[in-house]
């Protein structure tokens, strides 16, 4: 049950990548058209480009990205076996909950004080566009509680992970 539901929010987490990458295609689209065949450009659709990529990375590194899909540098972690990785992986859990922590509190300040502004074309409210952040915030926070919770991913070929024999 938990699974199936898991799953379908990680589709509605790709459906909204993959309509925010739709409108930064036809955003571009649109731009190209009104500045060379009609000679007439138009700022919004800058505006929309940047507000949706905006949207689609964070979205995208909170909600899409599966751990073992992430970016990590980890010629620190793979120096040792699997007791210093899980020291290594630890320590950067608890270092991206702790900072990612104590910035929430200004960065949701930042994010309220926002609403008074709104964007120069489309006029987006500018708390509503940056909202973002503090779901991704959150987001970086779970998943290194549950990092912190699993231990480390193990290593491809490394025997010393596997508990069953082949």
């Amino acid at each position: 049950m938990l699974a199936r539901v898991t799953r379908s929010l990680h589709r509605f987490a790709e459906a909204v990548a993959a309509l925010l990458m739709a409108v930064i295609f036809i955003a571009f689209m649109v731009q190209i058209a009104m500045r060379y065949v009609f000679n007439s450009p138009v700022g919004w659709t800058t505006e929309a480009s940047l507000a949706a990529w905006l949207w689609l990375v964070l979205w995208g590194a909170a909600f899409v990205l599966k751990d073992d899909e992430e970016i990590r540098i980890d010629f620190i972690a793979d120096r040792g076996g699997r007791r210093w990785r899980r020291v290594v992986g630890t320590l950067g859990a608890l270092s991206l909950i702790v900072l990612f922590g104590m910035s929430l509190p200004a960065s949701w300040s930042y994010v309220s004080f926002m609403k008074v502004e709104k964007s120069a074309y489309l006029g987006i409210r500018l708390d509503l566009l940056y909202s973002i952040y503090l779901m991704f915030a959150v987001a970086v926070i779970a998943r290194s509680l549950r990092r912190l919770v699993r231990g480390p991913a193990p290593v491809p070929g490394d025997s010393s992970a596997s508990s069953s024999a082949p």
